[in-house]
């Protein structure tokens, strides 16, 4: 197996007296679809919010390519080459959906605040690069036709789409989606399914927290799972849907997932 991607090992994470995350570790090799579930309450999202900077471990280590990097804050997160989305939209509403792809290039650019306001020359280049490359993402994801929408005039289903343009554009290493199917009827997810494996056949890992469990077992290469803070379980799909533990945390009973 090659070197992972990502490495993350003895994560542990209080609020006040609660143990929200106890020694969770995992590895995402390069190339693959990596889920993480769990019931309500089983500390997805704060070790997402942990892995992301949005939180700081009490304890642990991370490493990113080779690399060890520290989650302190979100946008070094992002320049170390981890882009999320979150589970509840985040887009600038006001904004097209080509101008919110732009912004997520913010991080990869170079001219700042005096490039932007004095317009010489390299920062109009830098710009048309941009504007170029927001508009191939856009396509990418099947938004070519909606690069002048609003985005809050865009469907839900579009929307969610546009946030994974924008995570793209910072070109990451990872692709970290938090509960990127919520909301979506069958034939979105449908969608949403075609998109992710377009993604990881393009040379891209994504990490997945997901509650659609068809949806992860269809998708997944593998799966981590995640219960009151721990890890109860990790492998392959058909391994985990089996596994005595996940049955339990899932249904409470001897049942298949």
């Amino acid at each position: 197996m090659n070197q992972p991607l990502l490495r993350i090992a003895g994560v542990n994470k209080h609020f006040g007296g609660v143990a929200a995350l106890s020694d969770v570790s995992l590895s995402i090799q390069p190339g693959e679809i990596y889920g993480l579930i769990g019931p309500n309450g089983a500390g997805k999202t704060t070790f997402f919010n942990v892995m992301t900077g949005l939180y700081s471990a009490d304890s642990g280590s991370f490493q990113l390519d080779g690399q060890a990097y520290r989650p302190t804050a979100v946008h070094r997160v992002a320049r170390a080459g981890i882009a999320r989305t979150f589970q509840n939209i985040r887009l600038f509403n006001a904004m097209s959906a080509l101008e919110n792809v732009m912004v997520g290039r913010h991080v990869r650019t170079r001219n700042g605040l005096w490039g932007a306001l004095s317009r010489h020359r390299r920062a109009r280049e830098e710009e048309a690069r941009t504007r170029e490359q927001a508009c191939r993402l856009l396509e990418y994801v099947g938004l070519a036709g909606f690069a002048d929408y609003r985005a809050d005039s865009l469907s839900y289903g579009h929307q969610r789409r546009l946030e994974i343009a924008r995570a793209l554009a910072t070109e990451p290493l990872l692709l970290a989606l938090d509960e990127p199917a919520a909301g979506m009827n069958a034939s979105e997810k449908v969608q949403l399914r075609g998109l992710l494996e377009k993604i990881r056949g393009d040379g891209h890992s994504l990490l997945l927290i997901e509650h659609d469990v068809k949806l992860v077992m269809g998708v997944c290469d593998r799966i981590s799972v995640l219960d009151y803070g721990r890890v109860i379980a990790e492998g392959a799909p058909e391994q985990v849907r089996r596994h005595p533990a996940v049955i339990q945390a899932y249904l409470g009973a001897s049942a298949d997932v």
